[in-house]
């Protein structure tokens, strides 16, 4: 069986990046992710990505490179996430979540991140503290 490509953005802006809590399904209404969607047939994962975050927040970004390692969903469906940065608009939770949070880098623990999402969250935190060194 072929898995299905979930994309995820970790969306950066001014040195933080965007959490978003679902508000759908049930069991996993009122925890964090990095925004996202499933990749149409035919799409890039890349293509998926500008697409979902524009449907979803309402914003324009451009996808910018892949976080190493992909993280089982539900089955049949994997998760891979992508870097990404804001190219125009302020983001607003259109579908799917209920609250959007700015979480510098020593505030992505206080929100309640969904499993499959942290080990994607502590990389994209690692490159945007290296980045605040560089």
């Amino acid at each position: 069986m072929t898995e299905r490509v979930v994309v995820g953005g970790a969306l950066c802006h001014q040195g933080r990046l965007l959490a978003a809590r679902r508000s759908a399904p049930p069991e996993l209404a009122g925890r964090w992710e990095l925004p996202g969607g499933k990749a149409e047939p035919g799409e890039s994962p890349q293509q998926a990505l500008v697409r979902e975050l524009r449907e979803e927040l309402g914003v324009e970004t451009e996808a910018l490179e892949r976080i190493p390692g992909e993280w089982p969903l539900k089955p049949g469906y994997v998760l891979h996430v992508w870097t990404a940065r804001l190219v125009s608009g302020e983001p607003r939770p259109l579908e799917d979540h209920d609250e959007l949070r700015w979480l510098g880098p020593d505030q992505v623990g206080e929100v309640d991140w969904l499993d499959q999402d942290r080990p994607a969250v502590a990389e994209a935190v690692r490159r945007l503290r290296a980045g605040a060194r560089a």
